[in-house]
């Protein structure tokens, strides 16, 4: 480290003090401990990234943006999927499908227990960062409707890391009669496998893996970069970003893999975590499926000129933006799922797909449209009124419709179904 660098570290400790005392003076305790976490982390980083100003390069100390996503989303005592009130529906920041009606749910439903009904032993379920169970409630109320006996002999895992979300689901599930055979978990606790009844599981993910962080890549100046994130020594007490050589292996591994080729200037997202949890799931399911429902597309579409600054948004209070370095900890983070790669680490992973397809196209094949019912009503809010609404937004709304994808992954199982 240049006695410059150092002390340009020492200049950005003072200011980040000065920034926590005012935020305790202003009573945001919350506000102030993340960014003591993020000081703290960047004070240790032993990473070095270069800013330019005024035209010379300087050195400051950083940590890359994956990190910093990490800690913005997953730090135990003040991540945004581990504290705070409840993050999914009116009054949280984002939406998910199973709140638009049953519709998405009872298909989902539908295609599990194809799924379990494969395994003549039996099969457990789970649904996996399950937020507040909406949708495990969904599909539960759908089995119990149809009078299916593959609920005999079931273990259900309902498995989210944010308490109110798990408390959320709890006291939704308290009256059910299937109390009895659900289970609610942390991920740790689900690992431990002494909830289930059966060698096979089928599961599904609803909106994960964008959740993952993910590391930023640039191309400038005909070189390949990481963004990472620093310390603004100024009278704002910014974080800003920085750019590292990229010598990441992992890194240059997945670009090389997928064939990304950046344009100059262009950013993408590299979503090392969503293939760390592949294989971590895949020892937890010896035989069974993984179903995947996700915002994605591509390699690519992912890299197609309209994408040039890449796909990372934020959410909250249900208003998106492209700025992750305002309220750390307070908004959601994510990105676009890149599906090729996904499927690629899967099958290293040892899993078969058995099934890709656009969600719209997924309800259809469930029969979705069969759903649509002529009515006489002038009563908007009825209830064939509201189910027609809820099927139209799902397959028409904003697009949404073809952007999510469902990819169904098996283990131990004939993949009969394709796309």
């Amino acid at each position: 480290m240049t006695i410059l660098n150092y002390y340009m570290r020492i200049s950005n400790l003072l200011y980040l003090a000065a920034s926590l005392q005012c935020l305790r003076r202003e009573g945001n305790q919350l506000a102030a401990s993340i960014y003591e976490r993020i000081g703290e982390r960047i004070a240790s980083s032993k990473i070095e990234g270069t800013v330019w100003q005024e035209g010379a390069g300087i050195l400051l100390s950083c940590i890359t943006f994956r990190d910093y996503m990490e800690i913005c989303l997953y730090d135990p005592n003040y991540g945004y999927y581990r504290s705070g009130s409840v993050r999914v529906g009116k009054s949280g920041d984002f939406y998910t499908s199973s709140a638009i009606g049953s519709v998405m749910g009872e298909k989902v439903a539908l295609c599990m227990r194809e799924w379990i009904d494969r395994f003549d032993g039996g099969a457990d379920a789970a649904e996996w960062a399950a937020g507040t169970g909406r949708l495990s409630e969904q599909i539960l109320s759908s089995w119990e409707g149809s009078s299916w006996p593959g609920l005999r002999d079931m273990a259900y895992a309902i498995v989210d890391n944010h308490p109110e979300h798990l408390a959320t689901a709890r006291q939704s599930i308290e009256t059910s009669r299937f109390t009895p055979f659900i289970t609610l978990l942390s991920e740790e606790e689900a690992s431990q496998e002494s909830w289930r009844r059966h060698k096979a599981i089928v599961m599904v993910a609803n909106e994960l893996l964008d959740a993952f962080p993910v590391h930023l890549i640039e191309r400038n100046q005909g070189e390949l970069w990481e963004i990472g994130v620093a310390l603004r020594a100024d009278e704002q007490h910014q974080l800003q970003e920085v750019r590292i050589p990229l010598r990441n292996a992992e890194i240059i591994h997945y670009l090389q893999t997928n064939k990304m080729k950046l344009r100059e200037g262009q950013r993408i997202e590299v979503n090392l975590d969503a293939a760390s949890w592949l294989h971590r799931i895949s020892n937890l399911i010896e035989a069974g499926a993984l179903i995947l429902i996700d915002y994605g597309h591509e390699t690519d579409e992912l890299l197609g000129a309209h994408r040039h600054c890449g796909t990372l948004m934020c959410y909250s209070g249900h208003v998106a933006h492209d700025n992750p370095y305002i309220r750390p900890g307070k908004q959601d983070i994510t990105a676009h799922v890149n599906f090729s790669a996904i499927r690629s680490c899967a099958e290293s992973a040892g899993f078969v797909q058995a099934y890709y397809a656009t969600q719209k196209q997924f309800l259809i094949d469930y029969g979705v449209l069969s759903d649509l019912h002529n009515h006489g009503s002038t009563d908007p809010f009825s209830e064939r009124a509201r189910r027609n609404r809820s099927i139209r937004q799902l397959l028409l709304s904003d697009g949404m419709s073809e952007t999510f994808k469902v990819l169904i992954l098996t283990k131990g199982a004939s993949p009969v179904l394709t796309q």
